[in-house]
């Protein structure tokens, strides 16, 4: 997911500029008393470790440490959360592995195999799981990742390897293809091209898979042109979960809405993927770099009302590290995660429930 390299690069303001100009409180917010068509939180991405160490500062040594049950009570908590899919970031970090493989050294923590641990505990709480088939290269050198021959042969031996020791899973549902498009405004060429090579290989692997993307830089989007529209129509796969880009100060919050808005008459139009969102709920420490953040509530639901009418679902980056239950048995992340969760789960339990 090429999240990381936009949060780098995108420098437009703390996102706490925005939060001074109209959201005081919870209560006072007329959206959480009088607005009961907000979809809730259903998806969450995951992760073992952030690519970054600056910006996993808060979880990246803590889940080095998880075991099998911590994992276990993490999934747990997070489907009392509401969630009902998650999103594997990814199996490997520049060529090695989060689970026991033949194919490249493993990245050594206290849990033999997470992989296992979190699919087996997404069978007992009725999780759906998609599985990250990278990064078998280094993040940031996106075009090679696109197109180097020897990178797919072993991302495509990876995905073999992860059907044969994982397939069995019930909670198995599908792949997410983490080399993702910027819209500048379209999709790059290069990646439709690697999308639905690597999509063939998905469904000649795994045929009942479900697979999902999630493409950055909404803000640039023209998908009210017919050459989006074509591209669109060329592209197998079955979920875009487009990134909102509110985290990384590509967008204010209140503002994606407009451009999801494009992006589901687009989609309506040709009538193949589903639209979901990829919402981004944290913030930078450091305003434009830094720790990644849990934003405050009142935020995340102007995020919620904003895109709601045009998705699907919403998803969010992500649960882990950002959002903690209260006395969680396996707490990982910010400080301040659990208010985040305490706050939602308040406005959830009073007006989805």
């Amino acid at each position: 997911m090429d999240r990381r390299k936009f949060m780098k690069s995108l420098g437009l303001g703390a996102t706490g500029i925005f939060l001074m100009n109209s959201f005081s409180g919870i209560a006072k917010n007329p959206l959480i008393t009088s607005n009961t068509k907000i979809k809730p939180i259903t998806g969450s991405w995951i992760e073992f470790q952030h690519n970054t160490a600056d910006e996993g500062k808060y979880w990246n040594q803590t889940l080095q440490t998880f075991t099998a049950n911590d994992w276990r009570e993490k999934i747990k908590e997070i489907r009392e959360f509401g969630i009902e899919y998650l999103v594997l970031l990814e199996v490997a970090d520049n060529g090695k592995v989060f689970y026991p493989s033949k194919l490249a050294p493993q990245i050594k923590y206290n849990c033999d195999d997470p992989l296992e641990a979190v699919m087996t505990a997404a069978d007992e709480f009725g999780i759906k799981f998609f599985i990250g088939n990278d990064f078998w290269g280094d993040w940031r050198d996106q075009n090679k990742l696109f197109t180097d021959p020897d990178i797919f042969k072993i991302r495509v031996d990876s995905m073999e390897e992860v059907t044969k020791n994982y397939g069995h899973h019930k909670s198995f549902y599908g792949w997410y293809f983490p080399n993702e498009s910027y819209l500048s405004p379209y999709f790059q060429e290069i990646f439709v091209t690697y999308l639905n090579k690597i999509s063939k290989v998905a469904r000649q692997i795994t045929p009942d898979s479900v697979n999902i993307i999630a493409p950055y830089n909404v803000k640039g989007e023209k998908a009210s042109d017919e050459k989006f529209i074509k591209q669109l129509d060329r592209m197998d796969i079955d979920i875009i979960a487009y990134q909102d880009g509110v985290g990384v100060n590509g967008c204010k919050a209140g503002e994606a809405g407009r451009y999801f808005e494009h992006l589901y008459r687009a989609h309506q139009k040709v009538g193949k993927s589903k639209i979901w969102a990829d919402m981004e709920v944290f913030y930078f420490e450091d305003k434009t770099k830094g720790a990644l953040c849990p934003a405050d509530f009142p935020r995340i639901l102007k995020q919620m009302e904003d895109i709601s009418p045009f998705v699907e679902r919403i998803s969010i980056y992500q649960y882990t590290g950002i959002i903690n239950k209260p006395n969680s048995k396996a707490s990982v992340g910010h400080p301040g995660s659990t208010k985040l969760y305490t706050d939602y789960k308040n406005w959830y339990d009073k007006y989805i429930l």
